[in-house]
């Protein structure tokens, strides 16, 4: 897809039925009206998304979509750029986090390398590089046009083979060395703001450190700020290859049908110039978590969205997202499960 095809594409309608339907259900169940709370407002609204009276999470599909980014040489990051490549390999491999969480859950798992500096040679990562890293930002646009184009098809390849294995939900997570930066310097782009009105810790920088990172914003939300004319151009010019993917897959999981489970900041900034492109997409992302990067909560905010959980998590790769499930499952199981006051005999 050419990169205005995305501003046009369509976004699938909440099946308004089936959540009226979920809604009575739950007014039937064995409890006080709202006693469960938000597990009851998540049954619902995955009711509406899945157009079924009685939702299910047990199919859920994780993508890990992994690039090096140019403007790592600036020295922004705390680890060196070998650690994305490195991690590649660890997920293939089953020892990161979010390998555990996707074994725990039964998903479907796969990790993408859009483009790193040092080769990936490993079955069980698919190779959909684009270049070896993006553009350095404080220099030039982070992505040509066409690697925009690449990075949006992508993310858009893997949710059309995830609904084709039948997920429930859809969860990109992301690796990156430098990514913090850019999400950080694509917010300000966004919302106006200066380098230290955004910039955090990222994976453990100081505060010396977190003092450049926002001199690093700085520098390039001047070199482009001229050019800031639709959000898929902030995007090329301040983006990286795997934060495109999580945008493109954002973008067609809502055009598809699929619901979506966000992770942390750089995935919250993906859905939101996923919003940004198409605002009707939100309908189709539930918020996992809150993360302590300094600037998620008030993306989160601005937003308007309410997180299903606060744990103090900061790792990424979509692992957050992942432990949010288990709350969404219990939502379904209350959901399906408990008695009505019919069948257990308990006046209503």
């Amino acid at each position: 897809m050419k990169v205005n095809d995305w501003l046009d594409l369509s976004v699938q309608p909440i099946n308004l039925h089936y959540k009226e339907r979920a809604l009575k259900r739950q007014a039937q169940l064995t409890k006080p009206a709202g006693s469960l709370g938000r597990l009851e407002v998540m049954a619902v609204r995955l009711a509406g998304l899945q157009a079924v009276e009685c939702p299910s999470c047990e199919r859920v599909g994780i993508t890990i979509f992994a690039a090096d980014h140019g403007v790592a040489k600036q020295k922004v990051s705390a680890y060196p750029q070998e650690v994305t490549t490195q991690m590649i390999l660890n997920f293939a491999s089953g020892g990161a986090a979010i390998s555990v969480l996707a074994t725990q859950l039964g998903a479907d798992f796969e990790v993408i390398n859009l483009g790193t500096v040092t080769p990936v040679d490993h079955p069980d990562v698919v190779c959909n590089v684009i270049a070896s890293s993006s553009a350095d930002f404080t220099e030039t646009a982070a992505m040509t046009v066409s690697q925009l184009e690449s990075a949006l098809g992508i993310g858009a390849d893997a949710v059309i083979r995830a609904q084709n294995n039948g997920v429930e939900l859809f969860i990109a997570g992301e690796m990156g060395i430098a990514n913090t930066t850019a999400a950080s310097a694509l917010m300000a782009a966004f919302l106006n703001l200066k380098g230290a009105d955004v910039a955090g810790a990222g994976t453990g920088v100081s505060d010396q450190g977190i003092q450049h990172k926002a001199e690093v914003i700085d520098r390039a939300l001047i070199l482009h700020d001229p050019h800031w004319t639709t959000p898929l151009e902030v995007l090329r010019r301040l983006g990286g290859f795997e934060i495109a993917a999580m945008v493109g897959a954002y973008l067609m999981a809502a055009n598809r049908g699929i619901a979506i489970v966000v992770d942390g900041f750089i995935s919250t900034v993906a859905a939101y110039i996923a919003i940004q492109i198409n605002h009707q997409c939100k309908e189709w992302m539930i918020f996992g978590h809150c993360s302590p990067e300094a600037f998620h909560q008030y993306i989160l905010d601005q937003l308007e969205v309410e997180p299903l959980l606060n744990l103090g998590m900061r790792l990424g790769e979509g692992s957050g997202a992942a432990v949010a499930v288990n709350l969404l499952r219990t939502a379904c199981e209350l959901h399906r499960n408990m008695a009505t006051f019919a069948d257990a005999g308990v006046s209503q």
